[in-house]
């Protein structure tokens, strides 16, 4: 069956409009990307220029649409996690992509010479792209800077759980580009279902691990490739030598961005034996330092939902039933009314590997501070879980650096600092094993949207012929010699 067929046949029993119109814009998608030939560069760096102009025109609304989905949302960290990078790619992108989409020339085997061979990177066709809530404009349009560049078409899919955003985005879409060549799918866990049950040419999705294997299941129905980047928990090691109150300073300041609804954010941190009361007070310095109060701060964000805030608050009274003490940061000792989703910074204290907090991603602004003996120890504590998406390292001696970074594998790392690791556009971002699979930005991201297709052309002079039938000794002697 062809993968149109599919389409027309996917849910045909239901009339949901949302449904509907899914399907209609996919099907026209796929048939223009198979009918149509390859945009060209120049059409692909209009398309580029077309996102860069609209993200510019909206910064103000994107503020506004991220700071009323999440109750309060600091403009400024909208603007610097959501609205910079992705103006920063399409920068990196548009520079780089003549280079990109060029043949690359490879050897040729001499036995196979004097032909030729190289790599075509091709469009793949249509792409889906499932965005979260805690980055609903960087997470649904930095893929789609890579779909773009590799002269791809993409249907995205933001979260239901983000509505003001997703409407914002879907009008964005809406007056940048033709809907045969960008579309946005509103709509909620329906929605999400039967898209990522299309038969689309590949799916990049960025959620939870939960979701992720679910999505990858509904994709395989089609063998449609995927891109998953998931999260975990992101472990912060200290050295005994790295100077206590920078790290502090380093890790809250990752920590706290966006309430630490990151999936980068530190999980957990592991600090010298003997120096967690340390830490812990370190942190409360940089905190109060930086932020005086916060129930009312603006560059304070709020839990985006009640359902969020409640498994934050389980997890946190889960860690205090089990023996932990939570340490709140509340400069200003003020009062955080349950409805507003503030939750104050919480540190906890012997923490131990039977309470939630230590057994799920946190995604909050918890941070539970353990103590290690030693870097082997630290290293084979990371090691006895499962790989996470980040890991950071506070170290200045670059043996013991190198030491941490060759023997933990993790998505991508940080040293002597937090988060910033994702913004280099020359450095791959994805995850490994539970963390995730593949991944995007830069070349990677236009590679991983591609085809890089393989072409051998052979020469007008060639031994191809001695080869051929019939074989006999002049063959034996050629394949001794190759073998």
């Amino acid at each position: 069956m062809s993968a149109t067929a599919s389409v027309v046949n996917l849910d045909s029993r239901r009339d949901d409009p949302a449904l509907v119109s899914l399907r209609t814009t996919f099907q026209r998608m796929h048939v223009a990307s198979r009918a149509e030939p390859p945009p060209s560069i120049g059409e692909r760096k209009a398309r580029l220029d077309a996102l860069d102009r609209v993200i510019r025109a909206h910064r103000t609304a994107i503020a506004d649409a991220c700071h009323a989905d999440f109750g309060s949302r600091s403009r400024h960290e909208t603007l610097m996690a959501d609205v910079f990078p992705t103006l920063a790619s399409l920068q990196h992108t548009r520079k780089h992509l003549r280079a990109w989409s060029r043949p690359r020339k490879v050897a040729v085997h001499w036995a196979f010479q004097p032909g030729s061979a190289r790599i075509v990177p091709q469009p793949l066709g249509v792409i889906g792209i499932i965005a979260p809530w805690n980055y609903p404009v960087q997470l649904a349009l930095s893929p789609l800077v890579a779909a773009l560049a590799a002269g791809n078409r993409a249907i995205l899919k933001p979260s239901e759980l983000t509505p003001r955003t997703s409407e914002l985005l879907a009008a964005m879409m809406t007056q940048a580009f033709d809907p045969a060549i960008v579309a946005v799918a509103q709509g909620g866990v329906e929605v999400a279902e039967a898209f990522s049950r299309l038969p689309f040419d590949h799916i990049l999705f960025t959620g939870s691990t939960r979701v992720g294997a679910l999505v990858m299941k509904a994709a395989a129905e089609h063998l449609t490739p995927v891109t998953l980047e998931l999260g975990g928990k992101s472990p912060a090691i200290v050295h005994e030598s790295y100077p206590l109150e920078l790290a502090a300073e380093r890790i809250m300041a990752g920590k706290l961005l966006n309430a630490g609804q990151t999936c980068i954010a530190p999980d957990y941190v592991l600090v010298p034996r003997g120096k967690a009361e340390a830490f812990a007070q370190a942190c409360a310095v940089q905190v109060a330092k930086g932020r005086p109060t916060l129930a009312d701060n603006p560059d304070y964000t709020a839990v985006v939902n009640d359902r969020q805030y409640q498994r934050l608050q389980q997890g946190l009274d889960d860690a205090r039933n089990k023996g932990a003490r939570l340490i709140e940061i509340n400069p200003a000792n003020e009062v955080f009314p349950a409805e507003h989703h503030k939750l104050p910074p919480t540190l906890v204290l012997g923490a131990t590997d039977d309470m939630v907090l230590m057994q799920e991603e946190i995604f909050g602004p918890v941070l539970p501070i353990l103590e290690h003996g030693g870097t082997s120890e630290a290293i084979a504590y990371v090691n006895a879980r499962p790989r996470p998406l980040a890991l950071y390292y506070f170290d200045r001696d670059s043996s013991r650096i190198a030491e941490v970074t060759e023997r933990t594998t993790s998505g991508g790392v940080t040293i002597n600092d937090t988060i910033l690791h994702i913004a280099q556009e020359n450095l791959p971002f994805g995850g490994v094993g539970p963390a995730g699979m593949g991944a995007y930005h830069g070349q990677r991201g236009f590679d991983t949207l591609s085809h890089c297709k393989g072409v051998f052309q052979q020469s007008r002079i060639n031994g191809a012929f001695l080869m051929n039938p019939p074989y006999g000794p002049r063959l034996e002697k050629l394949i001794n010699l190759l073998t």
